[in-house]
């Protein structure tokens, strides 16, 4: 065989050994084209040969083919599964002396979205020995919540997010104007007088306005008089591409007239900066050596590099990550805070909200969420996480510290004819897996409540205690073995004693109500703990009012 031969008959007997012995001449001709592209001039050539040479091949027994694959080192390369990329990336850039800012909007607490900056923010300072700030972006008073000042620490600090210091945009204006005024003066920015429609359509055109051609002079003459002019009659530009692909990136604001009252600052000032602006200032100021941020930042992103140009600054190193979807969650702050003023949910903690704080009242642990954004990474590419996803996490850090206890919805008396055994003390252990942590003693004399949907025909045995046979109305004795029990098929149903019982109420994930009654043992709790009602799930007790215990439900 000549070289060419060869190489077909190579590519034939590779591709018999892929399909049990009989190559396919199509299969080897593309097999040729895509890993020999320098013979793809000689197709034509090819393709007779391939119908001649596989022919040859597939006349070979399986042992023919496979000495003939050992005399020419052919061999199948097994192809490897495709690890799904998990967990944190390696950081770009220099890994000294690290400075990262979580940097949120104080229009509300914090919810699950947050984390997806707040925890790798924090855990790339941690892996580094880097300095994480904790920058309250508050220069809309339109969109400040005075509460979230205090919310947003509480939750990062649930979250495990622990700031080494916190700033607020609020306290900075004049190093704002500062920084306008040098701007103005490097003939970078222009005081724009246009009206908003005009320049739009300028712009949209890739034409500048004329105040662009405006001397230096002329403009801080106007930056002087800004704070006296009518809210939109001038705002304050930063020069860009004018022809730039993107029309938002050309010629962007980067001070405006806010006439509102602050919660911080009240009517002092009336020049409030751009989120654009004073963003790439602070991160200049403060020495930020990455910046993470979702993909939606790309072009503010784009934006801010025309300032750190013009300034002559260093440029961070820019990570932008994917959006986070989470289904039948409600995560709009501004959807949430109406929701809570009309009276649709309690308040920011209102378990259909996907608040932080929501979700700690269901007793959800913050470790859950930590590993859980950990594990997503900071990837460009859109995460989905599910309920589904978060129970499975936090049942793993629920199981060993969640000790059991009987519940009963909608309880109903029953008094078993033919018991004859007296009153007896039931004993079952708070944890199976934990046995030095005791037991919960349950009397019982025959009489018991039951849940009210455990109430149906046939036999059933009663957790640890009875085999009852219920027909209709009438509970009779069966036998007392759990042997017995399991012989006959018979359900296991829970129970809670007539006596030494307590009120519960369950709050559930919908904010629907479960009422009912639990055994005398969970007097002994606190609140903040959490159970595992059996066959109902786990639940946080939220509060203790008089007789009644009222739990909040996180998951089965």
């Amino acid at each position: 065989m000549n070289d060419l031969e060869k190489i077909i008959y190579k590519h034939a007997l590779l591709n018999a050994a892929k399909h049990k012995g009989s190559a396919n001449p199509g299969a080897v001709m593309g097999s040729i084209m895509s890993n020999e592209p320098e013979l793809r001039s000689k197709a034509k050539e090819i393709g007779p040969m391939s119908g001649k040479i596989v022919a040859q091949v597939n006349a070979l027994s399986p042992e023919e083919q496979a000495s003939e694959m050992e005399k020419y080192g052919v061999e199948v390369q097994e192809k490897k599964p495709k690890v799904k990329e998990t967990g944190l990336q390696e950081l770009p850039g220099a890994h000294e002396n690290i400075v990262l800012r979580f940097a949120p909007n104080p229009s509300g607490p914090l919810h699950i979205g947050h984390s997806r900056a707040a925890v790798p923010n924090a855990e790339y300072v941690k892996r580094y020995s880097g300095k994480l700030i904790l920058r309250i972006e508050d220069t809309d008073p339109k969109r400040v919540f005075e509460p979230a000042y205090e919310m947003i620490p509480e939750d990062l600090k649930w979250l495990g997010v622990n700031p080494d210091e916190i700033i607020y945009q609020s306290d900075r204006f004049e190093i704002y104007y500062d920084y306008a005024r040098q701007l103005i003066e490097k003939g970078a920015a222009y005081m724009c007088t246009c009206d908003g429609a005009a320049f739009k359509e300028l712009k949209d055109n890739c034409k500048s306005c004329p105040c662009r051609d405006n001397d230096v002079g002329e403009n801080l003459e106007l930056w002087d008089k800004f704070d006296e002019m009518e809210t939109g009659e001038a705002v304050l530009r930063v020069k860009t591409d004018i022809n730039h692909k993107n029309p938002a990136i050309r010629d962007w604001v980067a001070m405006r007239l806010v006439d509102e009252v602050h919660p911080r600052l009240g009517t002092e000032y009336r020049i409030y900066p751009m989120m654009n602006f004073s963003v790439a200032v602070d991160d200049h100021l403060m020495g930020m050596t990455h910046v993470l941020r979702g993909k939606d930042h790309l072009a503010n992103s784009e934006k801010q590099k025309y300032l750190y140009d013009h300034m002559g600054w260093d440029l961070p190193e820019f990570i932008h990550y994917g959006r986070l979807k989470m289904e039948d969650i409600a995560l709009s702050t501004s959807k949430a805070k109406e929701g809570i003023e009309n009276g649709t949910y309690s308040g920011w903690d209102d378990p259909r909200l996907g608040t932080l704080r929501a979700i700690e009242r269901r007793g959800i642990q913050a470790k859950t969420i930590y590993d859980l954004i950990i594990e997503i990474g900071v990837k460009m590419a859109d995460s989905a996480i599910s309920w589904k996803k978060i129970y499975g996490l936090n049942r793993s850090l629920l199981e060993p510290i969640a000790n059991r206890y009987f519940f009963c919805e909608n309880p109903q008396l029953i008094e078993i004819d033919g018991y004859s055994d007296g009153k007896v003390d039931i004993e079952r252990p708070l944890h199976a897996d934990h046995m030095d942590r005791g037991n919960r003693h349950l009397p019982f004399d025959g009489k018991a409540y039951l849940a009210q949907g455990d109430i149906a025909e046939g036999i059933f045995r009663l957790m640890d205690a009875v085999n009852v046979n219920i027909n209709g109305d009438e509970v009779t004795y069966h036998s007392t073995s759990f042997e017995d029990a399991r012989e006959v098929k018979a359900r296991i149903i829970q129970w809670v004693p007539v006596e030494n019982n307590v009120n519960v109420k369950i709050v559930m994930d919908d904010a629907s109500l479960k009422t009912g009654l639990g055994e005398c043992a969970l007097k002994d709790l606190k609140v903040g703990d959490i159970v595992q009602f059996e066959r109902v799930g786990f639940a946080r007790l939220d509060e203790i009012a008089g007789d009644e215990l009222i739990f909040y439900y996180a998951h089965k």
